[in-house]
Order: C-alpha cells, then structure tokens, then sequence
C-alpha cells in the first residue's frame, strides 16, 4: 500500500495491481506527489483513505510506467547504523578506534547530489574517478574497481520549514510524507581516496537508486518498535525518538541470488534523531527533501546491507550485474523495491 506516479497521475499500489487515481482529480491528476505532500497530515490521511477506496482503472504491476514519485529538493545520507559504521571503520583505519569520537553523539551524514537521484530500474554506469591502491605511489583515473550498493531506508518531506526553525524529534510525523527503499551506490575505490578530509564526495555522486512507490507514515505506525539503547545518553535535543524504529524486514538479491536478510529496527540513530540533527542548526526543510538512514548492517552475520562487508573486500559488482533491494513491514506492508542493473563505463 503505496503511492506511485505514472503518466496520468498518481498511482496506488494494492497487491499486485497499482489503481490509477488520476480520476480523483486535484492533487491526484499531478505529475508528482510534491503537491500532495506540502499540504499535511490530514491531507495525507485523507487522500491514504480515498486512495484505499478508489475503484479506479487496475494495472498489473509489470505494466506500469512508473515515474520519480517527486521531485527531490535536497538529499541527505547519513550513517546511522552502528554494525556498518564500526564494519568500515575496521576496514579504512584497521590502526585506529572503529568509531571516530562524534560517531555516539551525532547522526553522522552528507550532503549528496539531488540531482542524481533515480527511480528504480535506471541502469547505473560504472563511475570513473581517481583511485589509490596502497600498493601505487600515486593515484590514478578510470572506472571504479569496487563498485558497491548500500541497502537503506529513505523518508521524504512533506511539510517545510522556516530558515532557522529546528523541528524536535516529536514532530517527525508532522513533517515526513512516507519512507522508501534507497540504493546509495558507492564507488569504494574513489571514496577511500577521497572521503579525508571532508567525507565522501564522488565516490557516491553519481547515482542513488530510490524505489517507485513511497509508503505513507501513518500505514508503518503499527510496525514501531524500540530502537537498540545508546550509550552515552545523548544531548537533549536528540534524546528522543526512541520509539521510532521501525520493524521492517529488508532483503538484497543479487543475480537472483539473496545475499542479504536484516531489519530496519537495529538502526542506532533513529529516522527522527535523524530528522532532528539535520534541522538543529536552523537548516529549512523543503517539500521533497529525501533523507537517507545510511547502511543498514545487522549484528548476525549475512545481515550485512553492502558487498564490502558481505564479501571483506574481495567481491563487488561486476558489469552486467543485476541487484534488487526489498523491504516487508511486519504488518503486511510491502516497500517498493530498487532494481538497478550494472553497465560498463563510458569511454
């Protein structure tokens, strides 16, 4: 139970159909949800009940032409899971602590390139950038060799803010729309090379994958579950949200071949701890912001959300690889998947 957007409108996704709800009219005959998202909570539930009860013209979901559900004002992406934080840690700087001194105070995150952001099914092309292995004296230009996938749970904003107005953790569900599944392709190679001083920049530039359909909140209410405890207790202003994990079973398949089964609830930083840091400075939030929670990496091996930590370094996706992410709420509810297919750089 999702909305979508085809080429007369928005869509709802009901099993294995989607309805067009264009004949709805208003907000439901946009090219994009943006609309319908700026005007609020009751809207929302309002067009979630007339979406659920619409008997409008059914698709199967294979023939759908699915758009960009909106239009993406800005894209965070943080890092927000312990497993995956300290997984890299070991693996960029095995001589030193896992987890840099901020890493249990904040929800670590950049800033990353809106414009890059993709619906689900896009090929992405093999990014070229400048690459060091330890063993070369000096870097050098061309395709990544460690091209890698990041499995993680996206929300979008709805209602925005006021330039230097902080949204606290208890007004997450004011302002988020609905989560999504995100794909934040990662070139390994060029990130390693370039993430110090000021943190990753090309190496995750070129594409990020985000599924078509987006969940409204309201639907996941039922699925919230504690979040893993923190120690130390952080700041006031991010000491809440901690009811806001959310039970959603996610699943990587590669090939046709699951590699990856975790869940969304063992995420440290919450989606509103998440929501709160990025506005705690006053930064305005706009319709179609889309924030991403960061790799989701569980304690039990096989639960790992990349390749670089599935594989320890020695695998990653190859030209020609196809990867699907899924997501299953423990209530029934289904998260659109991200498909995506590897093809080779450009010359």
């Amino acid at each position: 139970m999702s909305f979508g957007v085809g080429p007369e409108g928005l869509l709802w996704r009901d099993g294995d159909e989607a309805v067009d709800l264009s004949g709805l009219g208003g907000v439901f005959a946009q090219p994009s949800l943006n609309p319908l998202m700026a005007q609020g909570r009751e809207a929302w539930r309002a067009a979630t009940t007339a979406a659920r009860g619409h008997d409008g013209p059914r698709i199967p979901l294979p023939d759908v032409d699915l758009r960009l559900a909106f239009q993406v004002a800005d894209y965070v992406d943080f890092y927000s899971s312990l497993e995956h934080a300290t997984n890299l840690g070991r693996m960029f700087r095995p001589d030193q602590e896992p987890l840099l001194p901020n890493w249990r105070w904040l929800p670590v995150a950049y800033h990353g390139r809106a414009g890059s952001v993709v619906v689900s099914g896009t090929d992405v092309v093999r990014p070229c950038g400048q690459r060091k292995a330890p063993d070369e004296d000096a870097p050098t230009f061309g395709p990544t060799r460690r091209l890698d996938f990041e499995l993680e749970l996206g929300f979008v904003v709805g209602v925005p803010t006021e330039l230097g107005e902080a949204v606290p953790v208890e007004a997450f569900a004011d302002h988020v729309f609905g989560l999504l599944l995100v794909n934040d392709w990662s070139a390994r190679d060029i990130q390693a090379w370039e993430y110090v001083p000021l943190g990753p920049n090309l190496g995750k530039s070129f594409q990020t994958s985000i599924s078509a359909w987006v969940t409204p909140l309201a639907l996941l209410e039922d699925v919230r579950v504690a979040a893993p405890p923190q120690e130390p207790r952080p700041l006031e202003h991010l000491a809440g949200g901690r009811d806001w994990a959310l039970d959603i079973a996610l699943d990587v398949e590669l090939n046709g071949e699951t590699i990856s089964r975790g869940n969304a609830r063992t995420l440290y930083w919450t989606l509103p701890q998440q929501l709160a840091h990025a506005t705690s400075n006053g930064a305005r939030l706009r319709t179609g912001d889309l924030m991403a929670s960061g790799t989701i990496s569980g304690p039990e091996p096989g639960s790992e959300g990349s390749m670089i930590e599935l594989f320890r370094g020695e695998r990653f996706l190859e030209d020609g690889d196809e990867l699907v992410l899924r997501g299953h709420a423990a209530n029934g509810v289904e998260l659109g998947s991200v498909r995506g297919r590897v093809l080779p750089a450009r010359d």
